[in-house]
């Protein structure tokens, strides 16, 4: 199912599945409670329905089936009529990893050209900065996956604007594909951690490049680089773990309709299962708990030295998911 979290007419957010090609929208209570007679506790949103496992899941399954096939009257609604919000609005936890060796080779290369370009002699100081060894891979990161929590009180969906930070010059985008865990639990083994992922979102880790370059030679973070309100964007769907292979998807970035990149989710090098059962050593997880990827090799404007302009419109597609489409805004 493609789950999602939708604003009604009246303001309430709402628990729902796409259906007809992803023009109509099944919300998942009332389409149970026309079904059964009752409305259910579990279905009332997506956290909920997380947290009641797959029993919830069967019922919303029911649901969805009862929607799609009757269309019983107040149970659906056309998707353009209303307002996705992220499929998790306010998410218990969030993580971001460094999953994709390409993307951390290619923006250490970025970063380096980008401050040797300010030096008086640009090839001397390109030269001096390999020769340093500061812009290589660390070993740690092919040892263990790295991650950072993020501000999940930053978050917004499909098609909300993303307001740039008033202390950023350079903002970029992250193209990422991210895990929703579904299970909890303390000291997953790696071999059992598929069955605690709930399903998969598409996660736009927006980033503020010139201040997390500066913050991050403080050897901590990142910290402001990152957390800024709209800065965390999920969507437009939840997607569960049965219908997606997530080893194996299309990642494509696109700004103003033009596609500044492309890549695959088989390219990364540590994947969600050891993330899990990294995170979990002596830490419990819950439900509904975000761990993006990180960004896909080329997956942002960094890799090719090419940044956002205020009004730029950001599109980034991951097959069998959909389209997560953001607006870049600034106040003047």
């Amino acid at each position: 199912m493609k789950l999602v979290t939708y604003r009604d007419p009246s303001g309430a957010e709402r628990a729902g599945a796409l259906y007809a090609e992803g023009a109509r929208i099944a919300d998942l209570a009332l389409g149970y409670q026309s079904l059964a007679g009752a409305p259910v506790p579990a279905l009332a949103s997506l956290q909920s329905l997380i947290e009641g496992g797959p029993a919830a899941l069967g019922l919303a399954r029911h649901a969805l089936d009862h929607v799609a096939g009757a269309e019983p009257r107040g149970t659906w609604v056309k998707r353009e009529a209303v307002r996705l919000l992220a499929p998790l609005p306010r998410p218990v936890q969030m993580r971001d990893f460094l999953c994709f060796e390409q993307h951390l080779k290619q923006s250490f290369r970025s970063s380096m050209e980008l401050v040797a370009a300010q030096a008086p002699d640009p090839e001397q100081a390109l030269r001096a900065m390999q020769a340093s060894g500061r812009f290589d891979v660390p070993q740690v990161w092919y040892e263990i996956p790295i991650y950072y929590k993020c501000n999940r009180f930053s978050v917004v969906g499909p098609d909300h604007d993303v307001r740039w930070p008033r202390y950023a010059r350079l903002l970029d985008y992250e193209l990422e594909l991210a895990a929703v865990i579904g299970k909890g639990g303390v000291d997953i083994p790696a071999e059992k951690a598929r069955d605690h992922i709930f399903g998969f979102t598409i996660f736009n880790d927006v980033s503020a490049r010139d201040y997390q370059t500066r913050e991050m030679q403080g050897m901590l973070g990142p910290a402001k680089g990152k957390d800024f309100d709209t800065g965390n964007v999920l969507g437009p769907c939840l997607v569960t773990a049965d219908e997606i292979d997530p080893y194996d998807l299309t990642m494509i970035a696109r700004v103003n309709g033009e596609e500044w990149s492309r890549g695959s989710s088989a390219t990364m090098h540590h994947r969600f299962e050891a993330c899990i059962a990294h995170v979990s050593q002596s830490e419990t997880l819950h439900p509904g708990e975000i761990f993006g990827s990180g960004t896909v090799g080329g997956g942002c404007g960094l890799e090719r030295k090419r940044f956002l302009s205020p009004g730029d419109v950001v599109e980034l597609e991951i097959q069998g998911i959909g389209v997560l489409r953001n607006r870049i805004v600034k106040e003047a």
